[in-house]
């Protein structure tokens, strides 16, 4: 069963990845979701535990820049809200 949820992403991936699901005849929300199914699949108990080049390669088109951003949860809640506006 299918459910709805509500993301906010930088315009400019948006578009990208629209034009890739096109490509792949598939709807963004699929793409999604099979990248979210590929992440979660396993046990990963953080981010650097993932295999990047395992859910990169599903979308990516050039070579993936991984960067962990060392901020405070506080600072980076803060940072996105400002973006938004």
């Amino acid at each position: 069963m299918d459910a709805k949820i509500t993301l906010s992403f930088d315009e400019r991936v948006i578009k990208k990845a629209k034009q890739y699901a096109d490509k792949q005849n598939i709807s963004l929300s699929r793409l999604m979701e099979m990248i979210l199914d590929k992440i979660t699949a396993n046990n990963y108990q953080t981010l650097e535990e993932m295999p990047i080049a395992d859910w990169v390669n599903e979308v990516a088109e050039g070579k993936a820049q991984y960067v962990i951003k060392s901020k405070k949860r506080a600072a980076l809640k803060k940072e996105f809200y400002e973006k938004r506006k």
